[in-house]
């Protein structure tokens, strides 16, 4: 398989999991909010961040597949991967804060 393919689909992902909080009313997958009411923004925010350890974690699995190994990263890293998450959300956060009222 060509790893770009992998990585690009693994960008895809991260760009889906960040928009969806946004774009529906169920809480993680499962629960159904009540069709008059939202969920809110704190849900929101916590589910962004379960994702994000996810999303996190698919390329921790897909750099030890590619590499072989795990590079050691510092907190830096994730502050930076941590707020380009909060970037890709950006098109779902419009949406659901602009259009969809």
């Amino acid at each position: 398989m060509n790893n770009d393919f992998v990585i690009w689909g693994w960008l895809l992902l991260a760009l889906l999991a960040a928009n969806w909080p946004f774009l529906n009313n169920q809480y993680f997958f499962f629960s159904r909010i009540n069709a008059g009411s939202n969920k809110s923004a704190w849900k929101r925010l916590s589910e962004l961040l379960i994702l994000y350890l996810i999303v996190g974690l698919a390329g921790l699995l897909l750099e030890s597949k590619i590499n072989g190994q795990i590079h050691p990263q510092d907190w830096e890293f994730y502050a930076v991967t941590f707020f380009m998450f909060l970037v890709f959300a950006l098109p779902g956060f419009i949406y659901r804060y602009t259009y969809n009222k």
